[in-house]
């Protein structure tokens, strides 16, 4: 007999596949407790959660339950970056060291911001361990991110930045921001507060505890059972790439869910499905409330610019494309239209604007499980897209592109 899960919320009239599978999820994917959020040109058409918040107190998730969504927070992180690009404060293919002249050191004098922002600079790890004290003294954290020497010529491979980039993205921008903000700053006073975001890149110390989802996270062996072996293997190694780039885990605190007033850009983010929702939808319609230029848009909507040696990247041992802060569709892992660009977490968790759908969407889980692409995710964006007409946004694209091509020769 199938146990009965509490889940809340709304559905837009021709969404309900989208609670049938969320749902699902509770039913017969071992969900805990999660949330997802979705919007469509503009309006908000679902908005679910449901299951337990807690699972040592078994107190349920509310609307307003927001949890840690690990590397998810690239992508709002990205879009942070993409707004400061849009108020001219840089140049995507413009040197690092033209804002922040310190970095012109240790081989990385040419690097481009695109490149650092694309895991290409080869700045995956840091020679010194990034605690708490240093990631909270933004100055001396700046003098160690200049110091480091990349692994090889900035540009020529890419290995996955899992820490380091929200630190490099935060010290960018504290350079050409006139107010010297750091992105957790810059996104909550430029993004969060103008957007109505429950989403925070350092949580502040008022936010209560019974607001936060705990995390519970599978046995990480299962790994090697559900994702591709190589990557498994890397996981499991602590002297791997993958592992490295790590740098250990988030710093943890007795009395608190998660960590207070610190900033782990890439990925120590706290919010709610519907935030990260919002934020993709501003995007993908447009951008006009935050005043966003159609120049940036393109931007992010156009392909990715391969390193010398392509895709292959070094810390993840697969192919995966990467492009100015978030990861880009492509044929081995046609999440949406090609024209998209989101960012997924470690767990489950996954946003996403897809610009040529008018899309912005969001889910996030607190049982945290090791899929490359995880079954829960993929149940509620495959009825996401059917629900607007959509079995396969990719390859739809490139059947599209193959008869147009046809027609004009």
């Amino acid at each position: 007999m199938t146990k009965s899960i509490a889940t809340s919320g709304f559905v837009k009239p021709g969404f309900e596949a989208v609670r049938e599978a969320f749902i699902e999820n509770f039913e017969r994917r071992s969900e805990l407790g999660a949330a997802c959020c979705i919007y469509y040109r503009g309006e908000k058409v679902v908005d679910l959660w449901g299951g337990i918040r807690n699972k040592a107190t078994g107190e349920p998730w509310q609307e307003n339950t927001m949890a840690l969504v690990a590397s998810t927070t690239k992508g709002l992180a990205g879009l942070s970056m993409a707004l400061a690009h849009s108020r001219g404060l840089f140049d995507y293919d413009e040197r690092v060291s033209k804002y922040w002249p310190e970095f012109a050191q240790q081989g990385k004098e040419l690097t481009t911001v695109r490149q650092l922002l694309s895991h290409q600079a080869g700045l995956h790890v840091l020679d010194m361990p990034p605690e708490k004290n240093l990631i909270a003294d933004l100055d001396q954290l700046a003098i160690v991110l200049a110091g480091q020497k990349p692994e090889w010529e900035p540009g020529t491979r890419q290995a996955y930045h899992a820490i380091t980039l929200g630190f490099y993205e935060s010290e960018l921008l504290r350079r050409v921001d006139p107010k010297h903000r750091s992105l957790g700053q810059f996104f909550q006073e430029e993004m969060a507060i103008p957007l109505g975001l429950d989403f925070y890149i350092g949580l502040p110390e008022e936010i209560p505890n019974a607001r936060l989802a705990t995390l519970h996270r599978v046995n990480l062996a299962s790994a090697f059972f559900t994702m591709p072996i190589q990557l498994a293997l890397s996981a499991m190694n602590p002297r791997s790439r993958f592992r490295r780039s790590l740098l250990g885990s988030l710093p943890e605190e007795r009395e608190h869910i998660y960590a207070r007033n610190l900033e782990v850009p890439a990925g120590g983010g706290v919010g709610t499905a519907r935030a990260i929702a919002r934020a993709y939808g501003e995007f993908a319609t447009g951008g006009r409330n935050l005043g966003l230029r159609e120049e940036t848009l393109q931007q992010l909507m156009a392909p990715a610019v391969p390193p010398l040696h392509g895709f292959h990247d070094e810390c993840l041992k697969m192919e995966i494309v990467f492009s100015l802060g978030f990861m880009k569709p492509s044929p081995e892992n046609a999440f949406a239209h090609p024209s998209s660009f989101g960012a997924p977490g470690t767990g489950g968790s996954f946003g996403f604007a897809d610009p040529h759908a008018g899309i912005g969407y969001a889910y996030i889980p607190n049982l945290v499980k090791f899929y490359l692409t995880d079954p829960r995710e993929e149940a509620l964006r495959t009825a996401m897209y059917r629900s607007i007409g959509k079995t396969d946004p990719y390859l739809e694209h490139r059947e599209q592109s193959s008869t147009c091509g046809q027609g004009d020769s």
